[in-house]
């Protein structure tokens, strides 16, 4: 079987995003276990050893399953500073008005916001990624959203020994310094990891912001992943949200920087018959739109136990998966010069 790096250089390299705020921990492993078996390289995860745990059962259930298959690698998310992945929503103390309709109970993707009795919703904080969807559309304005940055040295000894092999830092221009704060906080493990991977936005002055990242890359990763997060955590929505990354990608790898590029942000199953043949992407993450496709089977608690439920959903993440292995070709990376 073709392994992660090889995924990598061969442009096949699909990586599923659970999200960094995403903390409901059977969901975790149940599509941990999906795309595990559909042949997935990479399972992006919140920094948290629990659900770093939970992804690791998800392994072993598939490879129960098909032992054949390779074992992706499990990637945690950390930020440099306030950043739309790593937050949560929570209703004002004002609580709902009697009349309120409630329309937040049905911009809600993973269902975090139900009904609490009468007028009243109440939001489960495990379920809740931070997409914000909610907000706008709440009439009274009564739901907020609060950020908060995961601390390194807190997690990082029991997640290396809970399993990870990768680490993805999101940070933005004008954040040289925060970076180059978190990354040396993290400059003891990075040798022991297999990647790193670097998660931005679009910015006027983005190519000089990752050019002075590249600088502070001591020790330099075995694997560099420029995620290119176009429209973050929203390819749920319709198949033009993709557009972002795209454009986004193009822009990156002009800029020739070491290591491997990589689309996420919008990404759905538009996202690969639009990139062509000649976009030298390594690959595609997908978060919002690949948690969807298999809600139903995920929000099974018992899946390992329902053939059927398990069958329907390996076969639809396959072919997300599928959609990105067929463009298994070489492709060189640029290289650090000497």
């Amino acid at each position: 079987m073709i392994t992660p790096s090889e995924s990598l250089q061969n442009r096949s390299w699909f990586k599923l995003i659970c999200g960094a705020s995403f903390h409901h921990l059977p969901s975790v492993q149940n599509l941990t276990l999906i795309y595990t078996l559909a042949g997935a390289d990479c399972i992006d995860l919140a920094a948290d050893p629990a659900n770093v745990r939970a992804a690791v059962q998800g392994i072993e259930m598939a490879l129960e399953h098909d032992p054949r298959i390779t074992r992706p690698w499990l990637m945690v998310s950390f930020n440099d500073g306030e950043d739309p992945h790593f937050r949560k929503a929570q209703l004002s103390q004002l609580g709902c008005p009697a009349d309120c309709p409630q329309p937040c109970l049905a911009v809600c993707p993973p269902h975090a916001i139900a009904p609490g009795g009468g007028a009243a919703i109440r939001i489960e904080d495990p379920l809740c990624y931070g997409c914000g969807r909610c907000q706008p559309v709440c009439p009274h304005e009564r739901l907020e959203m609060w950020s908060y940055q995961v601390q390194v040295q807190e997690v990082m000894p029991e997640l290396m020994q809970t399993g990870i092999q990768a680490i993805e830092i999101h940070t933005r221009v004008g954040r040289l310094a925060e970076f180059t704060s978190l990354w040396s906080q993290l400059q003891t493990w990075i040798p022991d990891l297999e990647a790193i991977s670097i998660s931005f936005n679009d910015h006027p002055y983005l190519q000089d912001y990752l050019k002075s990242l590249v600088a502070c890359l001591q020790p330099f990763p075995r694997h560099l992943i420029w995620q290119a997060d176009g429209r973050p955590m929203s390819g749920d929505i319709g198949a033009g949200t993709t557009q972002k990354t795209l454009h986004l990608a193009k822009k990156v790898l002009a800029m020739h920087l070491p290591g491997h590029v990589q689309l996420a942000g919008g990404t759905n199953q538009a996202t690969i018959p639009l990139v062509g043949s000649d976009l030298e992407i390594a690959g595609v993450a997908y978060g919002s739109f690949a948690r969807q496709l298999v809600a139903a089977a995920v929000e099974n608690g018992a899946l390992i136990e329902s053939s059927e439920a398990l069958q329907l959903a390996w076969r639809q993440a396959s072919q997300l998966v599928g959609q990105v292995k067929s463009r298994s070709s070489p492709a060189q990376p640029v290289q650090l010069p000497a």
